[in-house]
């Protein structure tokens, strides 16, 4: 039986600019006896974020099984939640968890997805996060274009948060509607319905705007309205739902299952999206998925941080049965991700991602990252 033996983080200098700026990612490598390593990934604040696991996960995994995944996901969550969870004690513990699973893939030589209860299907449906090399606020058709050229028929983009920034997303006037409706209604005239569009909020609306908003949009059909409100009342996102016909999409700022219950019980959210480097790792994330297929609701995993990230969520897109479409940004895996990792999942066929490879999740950091000037590494053992 192998033991964990050692505890290790990694991060780099900033490298990378995502719709608030720059970030990092953080990673986290757990090794055992028998000579595996398994490599987890959260993000954006690295310093903090490895703090957690050096000094209270740590010392939970140490000389422990990895293969006991769960109950070492139980006994970390004992150990940070007497403080309170749901910042980066949880992104903590969704690295580790990730990196577990990974392992777990290496030990019985078998890609992730098959552990986690095989395949639900033969390819992924994918759609595009545009912070783009096109600007979607400027060329918004010829973003479109480019996406389906490359058989992508599935955008998002976030028009209106220039205009919630100088209005504090406390009021919106009808020529800001108007201004904000304009790239998709553009996309629209040019292309129809061959490319749907997902129309993210970030969270900076009150309700009485959000609702002004979505009635205004629904002529132009969008895939979903994101994160329209912040996510700390539910209730909330329950009044919206009610004074709109279009899906809501919520929310990768939801942590571990408990804090998607609520959301699940009052039905405010039609597409449930689950950030596997955040909700608590692909354990959480698997169990929010059960969750929401038992309200009859897919999932959309959030899928915009880094090249693990982006690895484990194919996996948890391969397995589940509820799958709504997974989130990718061009950008990051055909670009970015290049020189930090062995293989960046970025091939397309026809628009659709293939199912990913192993064993474990098939991707390692390569020496040019561990060699590096810029890199920080911390190891307990």
């Amino acid at each position: 039986m192998a033991k964990i033996t050692a505890v290790e983080t990694i991060y780099l200098q900033p490298r990378i600019r995502v719709h608030a700026g720059p970030i990092q990612w953080l990673w986290v490598r757990i090794h055992t006896d028998d000579g595996l390593t398994g490599l987890g990934e959260t993000y954006p604040w690295p310093e903090a974020e490895a703090a957690i696991v050096l000094k209270r996960l740590a010392p939970v995994l140490i000389g422990r099984d990895p293969s006991t995944i769960d109950k070492l996901w139980a006994d970390m969550f004992q150990a940070v939640s007497f403080s309170g969870w749901a910042g980066a004690e949880m992104r903590a513990i969704s690295a580790v968890d990730i990196a577990l699973w990974d392992l777990a893939g290496k030990a019985a030589g078998w890609p992730v997805y098959k552990l986690l209860g095989g395949a639900s299907r033969d390819r992924i449906r994918i759609y595009n996060t545009c912070y783009d090399n096109i600007d979607f606020l400027t060329e918004p058709v010829r973003l479109a274009r480019s996406l389906l050229d490359q058989g992508i028929r599935a955008m998002k983009i976030w028009p209106f948060d220039e205009i919630a920034k100088e209005t504090g997303g406390q009021y919106i006037t009808p020529p800001q509607i108007v201004a904000g409706a304009e790239p998709l209604r553009k996309i629209r005239d040019e292309f129809g319905d061959n490319i749907e569009v997902a129309m993210e909020f970030h969270g900076y609306w009150n309700l009485p705007s959000a609702i002004r908003i979505a009635q205004e949009l629904e002529e132009l059909r969008p895939m979903w309205l994101e994160e329209m409100l912040p996510q700390d009342n539910l209730d909330a996102y329950d009044e919206l739902a009610s004074a709109t016909s279009l899906p809501l999409c919520v929310s990768e700022r939801l942590m571990t299952r408990w804090g998607f219950r609520e959301l699940l019980a009052n039905g405010a959210a039609q597409i449930v999206m689950p950030d596997v480097a955040w909700c608590g790792g692909l354990s959480e994330a698997k169990k929010i998925a059960a969750a929401a297929e038992t309200a009859y609701r897919p999932i959309a995993p959030h899928n915009c941080g880094g090249p693990v990230l982006h690895a484990a969520s194919l996996h948890l897109a391969a397995n589940v049965t509820n799958l709504f479409i997974l989130e990718t940004v061009r950008r990051h895996y055909g670009g970015d991700y290049g020189g930090l990792v062995t293989r960046t999942y970025g091939d397309l066929t026809a628009g659709w991602m293939p199912l990913p490879e192993g064993p474990g999740l098939g991707v390692e950091l390569t020496d040019e990252v561990l060699k590096s000037p810029d890199v920080v590494v911390a190891q307990v053992s």
